[in-house]
C-alpha cells in the first residue's frame, strides 16, 4: 500500500476542503478525527468512505486493531500518509494519527424516536462548535433521548463539534431542522418545552421535568427569540449570584438535564 507523500494529491486537497462548511456541504461529506471519535462513529454504524493513517502520530495501543476493523469494510479507502501531508489534513494541535472521511447523515425530524415521557433538548443558534459538542456530550451522558438542532448558523458536522463532543453526536440520536419544523413536531407530540431564559421569574428546579419534555436553549448572545419564547410552556431561570447575567450555555444544558434526570431519578443511569 503506497504512502501519500504529496501536499497536491487530490485526496488532501478534498480533506482540506472539507473543514470548510460550504464544501461539507456540497459534497456531503465530513471528516472525524481521532481513535476515540472514530471508535464511536463505528460502533454507531457510521460509513465510512477512507481512513487516512499515519503510524508517526499513533498515541493509543489498539489504533491498528481500530484500522483493521475499518479496513475490514471492502467499501473503505485505507490511505497511509506521510508525516508531512498528515500534518496538513489534520485539525488538532495533537493529533494520534487517524482522520476519516464520512458520508454526512441527514438527520431528518421524522426518524426520531419520540417514547413516552421522553426527554429532550433543543438547541437553537449554537453557533459556538466547543459549545454544541458539549452540549452533545452533556447529553449523551445524561440519556437524553434525542437533541434537536436548529438555526442557520449551528454546524453539527464542524469537525470541532465532533472533538468536543468526543464522538458522542454519534451516539445521541439528533435531528436537524428549522424552527418552525421544530416547532410543528414538538406541537404534533404533545411535548413541553421548558426554556432557559435570564429574564424568567422561576428557578430551573421549579419546572416540573418528570413528564414528556423539551430544554430549550439560545445563543449565548441573543438568547431566545420572541417565536420560541411564545411557544414554550414554562421558562426558567439557573440564579447567579455574581455579576454576570447568564453562564456559558453548555453550563447551562448540563445543569438542567442533570436536574431533569434528578427528578426523574436515576434507574435509567449507570
Amino acid at each position: 500500500m503506497s504512502v501519500i507523500t504529496s501536499l497536491q494529491n487530490a485526496r488532501v486537497k478534498q480533506v482540506v476542503r472539507l473543514r470548510q462548511r460550504r464544501h461539507r456541504e456540497s459534497e456531503r461529506l465530513f471528516l472525524i478525527e481521532g481513535y476515540r471519535e472514530i471508535q464511536r462513529a463505528v460502533e454507531a454504524s457510521v460509513r465510512i468512505h477512507a481512513l487516512f493513517t499515519c503510524e508517526q502520530f499513533y498515541g493509543h495501543s489498539d489504533t491498528r486493531t481500530l484500522v483493521h476493523q475499518v479496513a475490514a469494510n471492502a467499501d473503505v479507502s485505507i490511505e497511509p500518509v506521510s508525516r508531512e501531508v498528515f500534518a496538513k489534513i489534520s485539525i488538532r494541535e495533537n493529533s494520534d494519527g487517524l482522520l476519516a472521511v464520512a458520508p454526512s447523515p441527514a438527520w431528518p425530524m421524522n426518524e426520531m424516536q419520540v417514547p413516552s415521557n421522553g426527554l429532550f433538548l433543543i438547541s437553537t443558534a449554537t453557533e459556538k462548535p466547543g459549545n454544541l459538542g458539549t452540549i452533545l456530550r452533556s447529553a449523551d451522558a445524561a440519556g437524553v433521548d434525542g437533541v434537536v438542532v436548529c438555526g442557520s448558523g449551528t454546524d453539527v458536522l464542524n469537525p470541532n463539534v465532533v472533538r468536543a463532543s468526543l464522538g458522542t453526536v454519534f451516539s445521541v440520536p439528533v435531528a436537524q431542522a428549522d424552527a418552525d419544523s421544530v416547532r410543528s413536531w414538538i406541537k404534533h407530540h404533545a411535548i413541553r418545552i421548558i426554556a432557559a431564559t435570564p429574564d424568567a421569574d422561576r428557578w430551573y428546579t421549579q419546572a416540573n421535568m418528570t413528564r414528556s419534555c423539551a430544554i430549550l436553549l439560545g445563543s449565548e448572545h441573543a438568547g431566545l427569540d420572541v417565536e420560541w419564547l411564545n411557544s414554550a410552556d414554562d421558562r426558567v431561570r439557573l440564579p447567579s449570584a455574581g455579576h454576570a447575567d447568564s453562564i456559558n450555555v453548555a453550563m447551562a444544558a448540563t445543569v438542567m438535564l442533570f436536574e431533569a434526570r434528578r427528578q426523574r431519578g436515576s434507574q435509567s443511569m449507570g
